[in-house]
């Protein structure tokens, strides 16, 4: 007699977000995978739900002045001040390679005004093969902070004017750096946007005492990495019960149990970011690892897991938030 060979059903990992259909919840986080074809030797990204490319303008940027980054205690700091090549260098040598990988392509943008970003999202627009756009509005480590994310009124306006610009999903970066990112979230859910992503990193500083000089050139910067999770898996639970999008979170996702939380918490998808630094391969890692979890639980989607965090016998106070 021949032996029974056991088979597992491989779990559903499908998701969608804002129309976005991806074969899985792992995507890259802007800012931490550049254009995506410098990873190429390190893991298959078509394996990847959807890749986020760092942020673009609509004229080149150079950047900040070094030192850019500066590691720090189960993170890092980094000011690169969005270096990056410009929208119309962008949509013809970057886009063609990204497309042909497979996953969706978000495209990161910024500006400096409102009507930069409505130039950029009509300039996308126009172009197949990008499946949304996600607005940096956000971003701690350039000179004018991109004060857009700080503010309700501004938010609502500036996700409303691109609104009309673009039949695009349009998903806004939230910012940490705000007193409540639920107020934030709802602003521009009123505004139209689509899915939201949280949380964007921290505004920090590191000081070299021997010169008693800051360690980086533009003396604060954003704070990533695993020192920052414990409060974006919080921002990500208040901005589920605060609005009906979906929700991408991300901050310090190193492996699959960190990825787990955001879902746990609320998130429909994840981004990994300071980890494809650490090890260029851990989108990847973490993919495996949700559907090893999966199997063990015997949960056959992915979707299941969304919003499925037990609070049985948590005292009210508690689950509110308050002590």
């Amino acid at each position: 007699m021949k032996p029974v060979v056991s088979r597992v059903k491989r779990p559903d990992l499908r998701v969608t977000v804002a129309g976005i259909s991806m074969r899985n919840p792992v995507m890259t986080a802007s800012g931490t995978f550049g254009y995506a074809q410098e990873f190429e030797s390190y893991l298959d990204l078509s394996r990847l739900g959807a890749i986020v490319v760092k942020t673009i303008t609509l004229h080149p940027r150079v950047g900040a002045q070094p030192s850019r980054i500066v590691e720090t205690p189960a993170g890092m700091l980094n000011a690169i001040g969005l270096q990056n090549v410009g929208i119309e260098a962008f949509l013809r040598e970057k886009l063609p390679y990204l497309i042909g990988l497979g996953p969706p392509v978000i495209v990161n943008i910024a500006g400096e005004s409102v009507e930069d970003y409505v130039e950029l999202a009509k300039r996308l627009s126009d172009q197949e093969g990008v499946s949304g756009i996600e607005l940096n509005i956000s971003c701690p480590n350039v000179a004018d902070g991109l004060i857009f994310g700080c503010n309700a009124v501004l938010a609502n306006k500036l996700v409303a004017r691109v609104r009309q610009a673009t039949r695009l999903p349009l998903i806004p970066k939230l910012s940490p750096n705000v007193t409540d990112v639920a107020e934030i979230a709802r602003a521009l859910a009123e505004g139209g946007a689509d899915a939201l992503s949280l949380i964007n990193t921290l505004i920090g500083m590191a000081i070299d005492v021997r010169s008693r000089r800051p360690k980086l050139g533009n003396v604060t910067g954003g704070l990533s990495g695993p020192a920052i999770r414990p409060i974006a898996v919080r921002m990500v639970w208040e901005v589920a019960r605060a609005v009906k999008l979906p929700l991408i979170g991300m901050g310090g996702i190193m492996t699959a149990d960190d990825a787990l939380e955001f879902l746990i918490a609320g998130a429909t998808a994840v981004a990994v970011g300071t980890a494809n630094f650490t090890s260029p391969s851990s989108a990847t890692r973490v993919i495996d690892g949700i559907e090893a979890y999966l199997i063990d639980h015997k949960i056959k989607r992915v979707t299941d897991l969304i919003g499925s965090l037990d609070l049985t016998g948590t005292p009210r106070e508690v689950a509110g938030g308050s002590r």
